[in-house]
């Protein structure tokens, strides 16, 4: 089995053959040219994306700084939005839909390592896919672990740690992250605590 077949079914795995450092360096590289643009090189930005990513969507909007592990494992849908400092750890795939918003310092992450020690010393880890589907809106400082699947129009609160899957249509808080509340129609009515949206 090869270390990326390893990597692809869940695997212990060491990431320094077949390609792999050259890969990661390809993504830094890219990743340092996209966070050292002026902030009105709007178009080089897109352009820097659309080589880093395997996938993106219409109308992305991610605001420097950002770092990736790849980046070429990453598949995002049209209108995303991300704040600053977004982190992307994708040894394997990592798949974000349509019109999902990131607050600043998200980090994702497709890879961990043993607890065991004996088994971390020589490098091993292990990555599981993320999948975050559309609409759904992350907070600030959330970080989403190897294997959670974010259900459609969920809401992640801020600090929050995901590390098991959340339903659709939900807000979910806390380290680790739980289900609060599910998403009514006083939300759209409500745009925040008991302030109403104008009509």
């Amino acid at each position: 089995m090869t270390t990326i077949e390893r990597m692809k079914s869940g695997k212990l795995y060491t990431d320094l053959c077949e390609g792999l450092p050259e890969r990661r360096l390809r993504g830094k590289e890219l990743c340092y040219d996209f966070n050292h643009t002026r902030p009105r090189e709007e178009e080089r930005r897109q352009i820097i994306l659309r080589q880093l990513f395997a996938s993106l969507g219409k109308n992305p909007w991610i605001e420097p700084p950002l770092s990736v592990a790849y980046g070429s494992n990453t598949h995002i849908g049209d209108c995303f939005y991300a704040n600053f400092n977004l982190v992307i750890v994708d040894d394997i795939e990592v798949y974000i839909g349509n019109h999902v918003m990131f607050g600043p310092n998200v980090t994702i992450t497709v890879t961990g390592h043993p607890v065991d020690p004996t088994l971390r010393r020589p490098g091993n880890q292990f990555s599981f896919p993320v999948h975050i589907e559309d609409d759904v809106w992350v907070g600030a400082n959330v970080v989403i672990l190897p294997g959670v699947r974010i259900g459609e129009g969920a809401v992640i609160g801020a600090g929050s740690v995901v590390t098991k899957d959340i339903p659709p249509r939900v807000v979910a808080v806390g380290s680790p992250c739980r289900v609060l509340r599910e998403i009514t129609e006083r939300d759209r009515e409500y745009y925040y605590r008991d302030l109403r949206v104008e009509k």
